[in-house]
């Protein structure tokens, strides 16, 4: 018994270890995005999202069938309850994958980060509104902070981060709504595509009958680059859905913040988009928020509470 204690330890470690790395792959990826978003340039908006809806479903659902787990699929599709708030996340994650191409393609990175910086805070507002949630005062100092954060750039702009506030709604409305669903994460996915899949198939059929569709018009790269979407959406869900079974959620919440950082970096360094004494300021308030509401997280020995993690386990744009 004594020889086989060690062996056990390391294969934990090992086993954590995985976990880890494929958590931080799954953010990294949804950081990295906007790096693949400008590859696909030459596309509308509307073509990008249908692609990745259809490519998306087709290999979600070979994944689904080479594990074996299809009947996870059956099963919600057959219960009327789950059905309809699988539609309703369907519709959501919709909104937040249409805003966030469209945020990339026309220049406004920095601010679609701003989103994803905020949603944990957004989510933990739902949970107070509609699931009778208590904060503690660290946790409404935090929220505090990131309401003026975002008055702060509504009065210096003279308009709402209206992309940011969009793409946090939708992805915390998103998250609570998947909340009240009992389906492994991957196959949610499936169901929710299979479900936006016609209006994307009709999309795709329309803008190849009146002659607009870039899908074998511009090259075989292009072509490529738009059927990996599907990858792209998937694949990061199943390192996600690896990895969050393996890491304490503390960690999982506190690495969620990868994402964005990433995205905002991406936008400085690479897209050379501009950052104003504004942004900065409004920036600066909502981070000190997360750091507090981390803080307090960590200090209470759970993840940073409740959505968030959920959020970014179910789609991660």
């Amino acid at each position: 018994m004594s020889q086989s204690q060690p062996v056990t330890a390391t294969a934990i470690t090992a086993t954590d270890r995985r976990g880890l790395f494929s958590a931080i792959g799954a953010f990294a990826m949804w950081g990295l995005l906007p790096l693949y978003l400008k590859m696909l340039h030459q596309a509308p908006v509307f073509q990008i999202m249908t692609h990745r809806v259809a490519w998306c479903c087709l290999f979600v659902f070979g994944w689904l069938g080479v594990r074996g787990e299809l009947h996870q699929v059956r099963r919600a599709l057959s219960d009327a309850g789950t059905r309809t708030r699988l539609f309703a996340s369907a519709l959501l994650i919709t909104i937040n994958w249409l805003t966030y191409v469209w945020a990339v393609g026309t220049g406004h990175v920095v601010e679609s980060s701003l989103g994803y910086f905020i949603n944990p805070l957004v989510s933990v507002l739902l949970g107070v509104f509609f699931l009778g949630e208590r904060l503690n005062r660290q946790q409404w100092t935090a929220v505090g902070f990131a309401a003026l954060g975002v008055a702060w750039l509504t009065w210096q702009v003279g308009r709402p981060p209206w992309i940011a506030l969009v793409l946090a709604l939708s992805f915390g409305l998103y998250g609570f709504v998947r909340k009240k669903v009992v389906v492994d994460a991957v196959a949610g996915l499936g169901v929710e595509t299979v479900m936006i899949l016609p209006f994307a198939l009709a999309w795709l059929v329309f803008e190849y009958v009146r002659g607009t569709s870039v899908f074998g018009h511009y090259g075989l790269q292009l072509d490529l680059l738009l059927i990996a979407s599907g990858l792209v959406t998937a694949v990061p869900l199943v390192l996600f859905a690896f990895g969050v079974r393996r890491v304490q959620l503390s960690t999982i919440g506190l690495l969620q913040y990868f994402a964005p950082s990433l995205q905002l970096l991406t936008a400085l360094l690479v897209f050379k988009e501009p950052f104003t004494q504004v942004q900065a300021i409004g920036f600066s308030l909502i981070w000190l928020g997360l750091v507090i509401f981390a803080i307090d997280g960590l200090w209470r020995g759970r993840t940073p509470r409740p959505l968030s993690a959920i959020v970014a386990a179910e789609a991660g744009s």
